[in-house]
């Protein structure tokens, strides 16, 4: 895993709650674990998600996109902002 430190921003893979079947690319910014001193989470929907090898974390929006459209078989149009 990459070495990431509290302030990063980070881009991930985030899955609709409600439809499982869609997966989204999201900014989240990497802070310390209030519930863990010592380690670090990523914040994301108002929420702390432990920063773990399982969790799909990407240093910039391209690379999320590329990965993205590998693993799904489909291209996002667009970015973040848009």
């Amino acid at each position: 895993m990459m070495n990431y430190n509290a302030g990063d921003i980070v881009y991930v893979f985030y899955r609709n709650p409600h439809t499982q079947d869609v997966a989204n690319i999201q900014a989240a910014a990497v802070v310390n674990n209030p519930e863990r001193p010592g380690e670090l989470a990523l914040f994301l929907y108002e929420n702390y998600y432990p920063l773990t090898e399982e969790v799909a974390v990407f240093s910039n929006e391209a690379e999320a996109y590329e990965t993205y459209g590998n693993y799904f078989n489909d291209t996002l149009q667009g970015g973040i902002d848009d």
